[in-house]
């Protein structure tokens, strides 16, 4: 049986089984309590045992990770009050990815993988204008359109406003305010750099589920320090959706010994606030059914309350960092928090909470039988790789060893929607000039031949007028004497 080690205090050790490292968990807190610290030593601990690790770092704070420690004299105090036989300062096998492309390699997405709820989300659509984007998908889908880019999205909907009542007939009623307003919204989301993630080469799932030569669980770092201050709204959704994408194309794997990939999502609040309700349900779901694929989620935020009741009730590890209460609304979220833990006699749980020092924690792990063991109070184990971030000259040093260097840094465009819609556009503003240009000649001879006619009217009018006089005798055989070939 393999475990990780969380911390401990007073002669008890509290470890984690890794067969139920799949079963997900919560690391709350207030902010400066040592959630970080915390995210670091079960990353550390799950790519020990080979367990591959994608977490989100917010602050900047958990590039250290990569690096050994350094020794000092708080770590050594906190590994003999802790009782840690085998602790060792260590560096771990790490990637780094950035949406950006700026200290990372890129992480890309297309339209048509995020699908429609997920890119309503992102958009912050109403119902109707809801309904109007899945519309354009269907539509997408019959006309075989691909959606890659931002650029292909706004070529459908202008594509779908020019056809009108032909559209209507048969995906109903598409009105062009609902279109008017998901293109603003897509500019909005263009500007807060959303066009760096919609496009190829995609990522491929399978880079983030890497061990290295010696068994290590390769952790995937993403730099979210820029993506959450500028649209953390496409941070959410890129995490619900990396969640989707493994639920739905990683095989059964059922009880294993441990698990094959641990996702830690940090600032969990923002994946839950605003999202609809046929979102929720759907997150809802995909964890409930997402460890039969061996995959362990694991949120991080200020209070176990940010994350929804029945998602709640399903995290299996408990780690709860202090919380300070300076308004009854604040006493009222202690006490519901207290009462998230299987109760220990010797622990005043609501008590202890607001007590906590930092580097403490309340920690309730699995049972064998997947029974939650009873509250404790510990101490978070020291980290054996870096506390705090590492130089920018590491990471660039780190980028460039990477096996993924070079794979996803050129951006692809091939032919998808707007070169196929920029093509039917031309093809039918070609087909109108020649129609165009059809009825100006069919025009021109009309009145060509009404001209011919005229002149020749004129003169046979003219010429009958003259038939009383010689000279008008004269002239009409000389012209009908022309047509008859007569002199």
């Amino acid at each position: 049986m393999q475990e990780i080690l969380i911390g401990g205090q007073d002669g008890v050790n509290v470890m984690m089984d890794a067969a139920m490292g799949n079963r997900h968990g919560m690391i709350s807190g207030a902010t400066g309590t040592g959630k970080t610290i915390t995210l670091q030593i079960l990353a550390e601990g799950f790519s020990k045992i080979g367990v591959p690790v994608f977490l989100a770092d917010i602050k900047g704070d958990l590039s250290g990770i990569t690096v050994a420690g350094q020794p000092h004299e708080k770590i050594a105090q906190r590994v003999q009050q802790i009782g840690i036989a085998d602790y060792r300062q260590h560096g771990n096998p790490s990637v780094f990815w950035d949406i950006f492309n700026k200290t990372g390699h890129p992480i890309r997405a297309t339209i048509s993988d995020m699908g429609p709820l997920l890119l309503s989300n992102l958009l912050e659509l109403n119902d109707t204008q809801t309904g109007v984007l899945y519309s354009c998908f269907k539509i997408a889908d019959d006309n075989g359109l691909l959606l890659l880019d931002l650029k292909d999205l706004r070529a459908l909907l202008a594509w779908v406003g020019s056809q009108g009542t032909e559209i209507q007939t048969e995906y109903g009623n598409i009105a062009p305010a609902s279109l008017g307003a998901i293109q603003r919204q897509l500019l909005v989301l263009e500007e807060q750099g959303a066009e760096h993630f919609f496009g190829e080469p995609a990522i491929q799932l399978e880079d983030f589920c890497k061990t290295d030569f010696s068994g290590n669980g390769v952790i995937s770092i993403l730099d979210a320090t820029d993506l959450v201050s500028k649209s953390p709204r496409l941070y959410a959704t890129f995490l619900l959706w990396l969640l989707s994408e493994l639920f739905e194309n990683m095989p059964e794997v059922g009880d294993a010994d441990r698990p094959k990939l641990v996702l830690f999502f940090d600032e969990a609040h923002l994946l839950f606030d605003q999202a609809p309700k046929a979102l929720t349900d759907k997150i809802e779901q995909i964890v409930r059914l997402i460890r039969s694929k061996g995959v362990g989620v694991y949120f991080i935020s200020q209070s176990p309350l940010d994350v929804p009741e029945d998602i709640l009730g399903q995290l299996g590890l408990k780690i709860q960092h202090a919380l300070r209460a300076y308004t009854p609304k604040d006493q009222q979220t202690i006490k519901s928090v207290a009462g998230t833990f299987r109760a220990n006699p010797k622990i005043d749980t609501e008590t202890a909470i607001q007590e906590l020092k930092t580097g403490e924690a309340l920690v309730s792990v699995l049972n064998k039988d997947g029974s939650p063991t009873c509250v404790e109070r510990i101490l978070i184990r020291p980290p054996e790789s870096q506390i705090g971030p590492i130089t920018s000259e590491q990471r660039a040093e780190a980028i460039k060893r990477s096996p993924f260097q070079g794979r996803y840094d050129q951006e692809l465009d091939r032919e998808s929607a707007y070169e196929m819609l920029k093509q039917k556009a031309e093809q039918y503003n070609q087909e109108k000039l020649e129609e165009q240009e059809a009825v100006k000649e069919k025009k021109a001879a009309s009145a060509g031949s009404r001209q011919r006619q005229t002149i020749t009217e004129a003169l046979l009018k003219n010429a009958a007028r003259s038939i009383g006089t010689t000279v008008g005798r004269q002239i009409v055989r000389g012209i009908m004497g022309s047509l008859l070939g007569r002199r």
